[in-house]
């Protein structure tokens, strides 16, 4: 810098620089965050899951149990999930071990199985008296589905036959008002979608109405008071909504809810096609006139004609009169790809595959066969271990406790080792493969080469080794008390004289 410019910049005469463009920014994001003309009808929005559901949830519902009642698929879907979920009933399997923990306790797990399974029966179970055990898990596994979820209150009180002061009540998901916010027990608590929460998002009461808001019965010369409200604590409510899919996500929302619209859909374009080809199966043509459209051979009504459509059916000609047929076309092509697409889609969304909810085997082999099942099973399996987890275990061990207390259990030690009797095992229905002989090879041939365990074989089948073992025995002793030759002992006689 030399002196004239130091002089001017002393007096205030400082040259401006010429000011430097500000650097480009390079923006990088994510393609399905970018906002362009093709994406500009995209609208989303940062909101919680129970935010959500809360304005949505009564319309899901109704919309879920419509299709259930009206769509064959819809009906097919739960009617599958049931079936293959539940099945003929999850069996309890006691595992208490003897007193050094060495085998299994028979003679107490015997007492405990026969004592479980008369209470599992129609009356004794179910507060209303109506439904066993196996009644309410196929409730579950249909309602979780359709609705989202279902309530059980706990009722300590003996039902039927039963002596157990345990019975369960089922509540469907309308009976929470997700409306309510009356008083707290704790000022640091809060009222979300029915149930009163602490800080910490643990249930405390939920709010129930006293009956179902859309029952319009009427009982002798009293209409009951839907307004009215029963705070029922969370220590006699089990609430189930199978695997949420967010974290402190407060109700279940149905498994319908993505796939609803498009099973609308369909529905309304087989409609459409239905009456299409029966239009075009029943009306042979038109009669044109010059004079007008009354025809004096027609019938009028109003000056309106009434025409019948009959197959085959022509009227009689009269001078200046034309005939056309229509060409309403059938169902084409396009009607089986549209309703095998959509039905592909439906059948995705409810996790499932085509051919369970379709009934549709025409473009199956056993590999596609073989690797739906085993997706739809591990689904499936989901689902058992979450009912095991919330109902069966919540439930088993209320009625252990019962059980004893009232004296239907002689268990000695129980109230000093009560851990010992709370290890049960639910066997859930086992699953026949496309073809058995293939999978039963492949389970001798794995056990053989130590892969698997035949008590694992026994679990995959839907059964228990010590079970079957026990009665492989009793049939063996009952043979030979009886001087039958069994099947295998045969083969096993004409191999030693071979040999």
């Amino acid at each position: 810098m030399g002196l004239r410019t130091r002089i001017l910049n002393a007096l205030g005469f400082k040259k401006e620089e010429p000011q430097q463009p500000a650097p480009r920014r390079l923006r990088r994001s994510y393609a399905g965050a970018v906002i362009n003309r093709l994406s500009s009808d995209w609208i989303t929005g940062s909101t919680s899951a129970d935010a959500e559901i809360k304005n949505s949830l009564g319309k899901l519902r109704d919309r879920s149990r419509q299709l259930v009642r009206d769509n064959p698929h819809a009906a097919n879907a739960v009617r599958v999930i049931r079936l293959n979920v539940v099945g003929s009933g999850m069996k309890l399997q006691a595992q208490v071990m003897n007193a050094r923990g060495t085998k299994r306790a028979t003679t107490i797990n015997a007492m405990i199985e026969r004592s479980w399974d008369h209470w599992c029966r129609v009356g004794n179970c179910e507060l209303s008296g109506r439904h066993s055990f196996r009644d309410l898990e196929y409730l579950i596994a249909g309602a979780i589905p359709t609705s989202g979820e279902i309530f059980f209150r706990i009722h300590r009180k003996a039902v039927g036959k039963s002596k157990v002061k345990l019975s369960l009540e089922p509540i469907e998901g309308d009976q929470l008002d997700e409306n309510y916010a009356g008083k707290l027990l704790s000022p640091d608590n809060e009222w979300r979608m029915g149930i009163e929460m602490t800080p910490e998002q643990r249930p405390v009461r939920y709010a129930l109405y006293n009956r179902h808001p859309g029952d319009q019965w009427v009982t002798g010369n009293k209409t009951h008071a839907q307004t009215r409200h029963k705070l029922v604590p969370a220590d006699d409510i089990i609430h189930l909504t199978g695997p949420l899919d967010r974290p402190l996500q407060s109700r279940g929302v149905p498994w319908f809810a993505s796939v609803m619209s498009d099973l609308h859909q369909l529905s309304g374009y087989d409609e459409a096609a239905t009456i299409r080809a029966r239009s075009a199966a029943s009306v042979m043509g038109f009669i044109t006139s010059d004079a007008g459209e009354i025809s004096e051979y027609d019938d009028v009504e109003g000056e309106q004609r009434i025409t019948e459509f009959e197959p085959g059916k022509f009227h009689y000609l009269n001078s200046n009169e034309g005939i056309t047929v229509p060409d309403l076309g059938s169902p084409d092509q396009q009607y089986d790809m549209f309703t095998r697409a959509k039905t592909r889609r439906f059948a995705a969304g409810m996790g499932i595959s085509y051919q369970s909810c379709s009934k549709d085997f025409s473009e199956t082999n056993y590999s596609s066969a073989r690797l739906s099942l085993l997706e739809d099973r591990d689904h499936y399996k989901k689902m058992q271990q979450y009912m095991i987890e919330h109902f069966h275990l919540r439930v088993f061990r209320e009625w252990l406790d019962l059980a004893v207390l009232g004296g239907e259990l002689k268990l000695a030690d129980y109230e000093v080792r009560p851990e010992r009797y709370d290890s049960p095992m639910f066997m859930c229905r086992g699953y026949a493969w496309v073809d058995p002989l293939k999978e039963a090879n492949a389970y001798a041939l794995m056990e053989d080469r130590g892969y698997m365990t035949k008590a694992q074989i026994c679990s995959q089948l839907g059964t228990d080794l010590e079970d079957n073992l026990q009665q492989i025995s009793r049939e063996r002793k009952m043979a030979e008390d009886l001087g039958v030759a069994l099947h295998s002992e045969v083969e096993e006689n004409i191999q030693e004289e071979e040999e």
